[in-house]
């Protein structure tokens, strides 16, 4: 589980900024939003952060996105970019690089990363693990005349001189450590433990534009057990859905297509090579049975899925992406929840998310729905919620709700959130 994410010189983030999954000394729903994952260590499974437009709500949400992909995205050679982006409304920041430092747990042992990267290149990237009080070098990575040197803490990482040369050989200075590990044949127990938790527990981010139905429709005709969750979902959530067919279909590619796939330097080889053999590709097709009662009784129809809403579409991914946060026990951030959904079907999202006890699924959302803020009686905890504001230097600042003083004594908290009471809000000048 996500403990903290300290963010500084990336994107809108100017200063450093921390977010944090800490709960506090509050016990409200203790046995269904919070984990105990260490002797004292209380972490949320869920946060939700507001912002008025181009506050670097959307920003936090990437920057949680730019690891998840830098961590194993390969480089076919040192000239290409890192993503990396620094806060450019200053004349310093774009020569610095950006710095990330992310506390996590695995089971019950903590881990600690840090990450400082330009647009081209790491400067550095360590990784402690905690077996006190003090934490345990695992490894440095630094950066000496543009060539990155990986060094171990032998006393913890037992590692062959072979195997450490090969693994520097490996590190291009424009790729993660853990991206050049994977490529060398080695056993590294106590690293690898968080490299196996990067990989599995941090899920691709989902944004506004995301292709949610897609992602649904590539795991529905796989998976059985999904397929029946989901149908239950949309059940409860008052669609009239009794089922949903998936099959594969192969079809031709045209002639005109094939010549500027072949021609294209963006298919990979093996593909160009299989389609110019098989001059077909395959393509997931889904059907939605729908029950209806009408004066003629009961009546089923099919409808493809090019004729349901897209809220219908984006429901069934998004909910497919929170039923495999769940069964990974993993880390799921979504930007604009709230796009292509009903409000009551956000609030329903989220109450079937966390009615999951002892699950060590943790949920970051952004959004601008603010009656969320009044759900705090029955859905979440005050410690769940954020914001984010931009300050005069164009930078943006990132804090909690519990930061302010005599929240008991508010009627509503949407109400002092619509009223300035925390800043976050639009300043819109008539």
């Amino acid at each position: 589980m996500i403990q903290e994410l300290k963010i500084s010189n990336f994107l809108s983030f100017k200063e450093e900024v921390t977010f944090s999954f800490e709960a506090t000394k509050d016990r409200t729903f203790e046995d269904y939003q919070v984990v105990e994952v260490a002797r004292g260590v209380r972490l949320l499974r869920f946060a939700v952060v507001y912002g008025a437009n181009a506050s670097g709500k959307s920003n936090l949400i990437r920057a949680f996105e730019f690891l998840h992909d830098f961590w194993f995205e390969s480089k076919k050679d040192i000239t290409e970019k890192t993503d990396a982006i620094p806060f450019k409304l200053d004349r310093e920041t774009p020569k610095l690089p950006s710095s990330f430092s992310m506390k996590f747990y695995v089971d019950e042992t903590r881990y600690w990363y840090q990450l400082e990267v330009d647009e081209n290149r790491i400067h550095s990237e360590k990784l402690y693990y905690y077996s006190s009080v003090q934490p345990t070098l695992l490894f440095d990575r630094t950066l000496n005349k543009d060539v990155s040197i990986v060094s171990f803490n032998q006393a913890s990482v037992k590692i062959s001189p072979v195997a450490k040369e090969e693994i520097n050989l490996k590190c291009l200075p424009n790729i993660s450590f853990f991206a050049a590990r994977n490529q060398v044949n080695v056993a590294l127990p106590k690293i690898d433990a968080a490299r196996d938790w990067m990989k599995q527990r941090v899920l691709d981010t989902i944004n506004p534009d995301s292709p949610m139905f897609e992602f649904a429709e590539s795991r529905i005709q796989k998976d059985e057990i999904l397929k029946k969750h989901l149908l239950e979902f949309v059940r409860e959530a008052d669609f009239n859905i009794t089922d949903i067919k998936s099959k594969v279909e192969k079809k031709d590619v045209p002639p005109h297509f094939l010549d500027y796939i072949l021609k294209s330097d963006t298919f990979p080889e093996e593909e160009k090579e299989r389609l110019k053999e098989e001059k077909a590709f395959t393509q997931i097709s889904t059907d939605f049975e729908h029950t209806v009662t009408n004066l003629r009784g009961t009546e089923i129809y099919t409808l493809p899925e090019e004729n349901e809403s897209e809220g219908t579409r984006r429901i069934t991914g998004v909910q497919t992406a929170l039923y495999l946060t769940l069964q990974a026990n993993a880390f799921l951030a979504i930007d604009e929840i709230e796009s292509s959904l009903h409000p009551d079907l956000i609030v329903y999202l989220l109450k079937k998310f966390l009615e999951n006890k002892n699950n060590r699924a943790q949920l970051l959302i952004a959004t601008h729905y603010d009656p969320l803020l009044n759900q705090t009686d029955e859905l979440f905890r005050k410690d769940s919620v954020w914001f984010t504001e931009k300050n005069k230097a164009g930078s943006s600042e990132l804090y909690s709700l519990v930061e302010f003083n005599g929240l008991n004594r508010l009627a509503s908290l949407q109400k002092a959130y619509r009223q300035g009471r925390f800043g976050a809000i639009p300043r819109i000048n008539l």
